[in-house]
């Protein structure tokens, strides 16, 4: 049995709608409307619990959190071999190496 708490949930401000957005990130297509912020949070998590439960009840895949997975830390990725190359230099330049560049740049 999944644990909706375990979900990672947003609230943000529609300014098409005027009401907060309640979100769900493993659940994308849903979402939730409210004037105010703890209201969309809730809602979006009730909303998330019964779809879960309906998806368990039917022997459907429930989404894993993402706060369950566990990363590798290893994110392969293709470039074209010109920004492979400014890469290179701009580590160079700082004297860092390409992997720590290429990691800053993605915390960002």
């Amino acid at each position: 049995m999944s644990n909706a708490n375990t979900y990672t949930y947003r609230i943000t401000w529609s300014p098409d709608d005027g009401e907060h957005v309640g979100l769900c990130a493993e659940f994308p297509s849903l979402s939730w409307l409210d004037p105010d912020p703890g209201c969309a949070l809730n809602g979006i998590m009730s909303l998330v619990m019964e779809v879960v439960a309906e998806m368990e009840q039917n022997g459907e895949v429930v989404p894993e959190a993402f706060s369950e997975k566990r990363y590798s830390g290893n994110i392969p990725a293709r470039v074209t071999p010109m920004v492979h190359r400014k890469l290179a230099i701009e580590a160079a330049e700082k004297g860092i190496s390409m992997n720590r560049l290429v990691a800053a740049k993605l915390a960002l």
